[in-house]
């Protein structure tokens, strides 16, 4: 009986031994669709030895995932900044970052800076800035002339405008309202009464909705197929849709285009920090960053790596952000625990209303 013990014992130890040393040359990756090119993985693998899984998420269910397991069961995650001290402060999920593992001379400073100040808790940073966009209006030029998100609610626009029931409409709507809902942040009772007034406005506008769209496909096709004439609506995927209908404009609307970071942070209970660190820096290295954002289609917060881009999403760019526009850009700041509980009970009555 003591032998089988011990033959069991031995047994069970070199499968210990076994995941572990798998773990140790595998990199769990919670990250958004396109962030790991198969090319871009399969250089990282033949550089680091490190092999990638990836598991596409988005900033929701990252949370939800994360929190189910208090922080297990991934190595890397690419949380929007907004979404990192809340969480963070709430549900311990994320591991504050070493940085002197990470090769900042890879990062543009002022990002850099800019996100260590929103992923702080308690004096200690959680996370760093990869890929940046903005949500804005797409617009038919020849057949709209919607040039804020308020616009998509005049009566000439019913029936051919999309958005959708998230709180990034919400935000935006206050813009164009004329108040700034982030400035009403720590004043819960205030930003309540702003997100309602919303709220009545999102309402009222429900008639000039051909579609609440829930994927980027189904917003695409209405926008080619003329069916929608304006959307609220990120930038690279009207950049797309320029290509091929030139009408087609990504435009940084009247109150402001929303400007969101997504970022690399990593989980609390992740079991090989070294593949994490590791994949950061790689990312980060201009001649990858540009591959990444030529993937993903927008712009990377690494250092040179704009001089690597394809000339017409820098073109289109441009065009869309002149220096007033650019300047405009609202940044989401973090998101305190409590706002998104507000948003969701303003976003589930305007679902529910006739």
């Amino acid at each position: 009986m003591k032998i089988k013990f011990t033959t069991l014992a031995l047994a069970a130890a070199a499968l210990m031994t076994s995941a572990a040393h798998a773990d140790d040359k595998t990199l769990r990756l919670l990250t958004w669709s396109d962030y790991a090119p198969k090319d871009v993985i399969e250089q990282f693998t033949k550089e680091t030895g490190y092999t990638v899984e990836v598991t596409t998420s988005n900033n929701e269910e990252m949370i939800s995932k994360l929190r189910a397991t208090g922080g297990a069961g991934f190595d890397l995650a690419q949380p929007s900044q907004d979404r990192i001290a809340g969480p963070q402060a709430e549900f311990r999920i994320y591991k504050a970052m070493d940085m002197g593992k990470l090769k900042s001379e890879l990062f543009i400073p002022s990002m850099l800076k800019s996100t260590e100040k929103n992923t702080t808790v308690k004096g200690k940073i959680y996370g760093v800035p990869h890929i940046w966009g903005t949500d804005g209006l797409a617009v038919n030029t020849k057949s709209s002339k919607v040039v804020d998100y308020a616009d998509l609610c005049a009566p000439e626009n019913a029936g051919k405008v999309s958005m959708r029931l998230k709180r990034p409409t919400l935000i935006a709507f206050a813009f164009a309202s004329g108040k700034d809902p982030f400035a009403l942040y720590s004043q819960p009772k205030a930003y309540g009464a702003l997100m309602e007034d919303v709220g009545k406005t999102l309402t009222a506008c429900k008639a000039n909705v051909k579609f609440y769209w829930d994927s980027k496909d189904q917003l695409l096709t209405g926008m080619r197929s003329g069916e929608l004439t304006a959307a609220m609506m990120w930038d690279t995927g009207t950049w797309g849709l320029s290509k091929e209908t030139p009408e087609i404009k990504y435009l940084a609307p009247k109150s402001g285009a929303l400007g969101w970071v997504d970022t690399f942070a990593i989980p609390a209970k992740g079991k090989n920090d070294a593949a994490a660190y590791a994949w950061i820096n790689f990312n980060m290295r201009p001649e990858i960053a540009a591959k990444v954002a030529g993937a993903v289609g927008n712009f990377t917060a690494s250092k040179g790596a704009d001089q690597m881009m394809d000339p017409v999403l820098k073109k289109q760019f441009a065009e869309s952000f002149p220096e007033a526009a650019l300047d405009n850009i609202k940044w989401y700041p973090a998101v305190p625990p409590g706002i998104e509980d507000i948003e969701g009970r303003v976003l589930d009555r305007i679902k529910a209303s006739k």
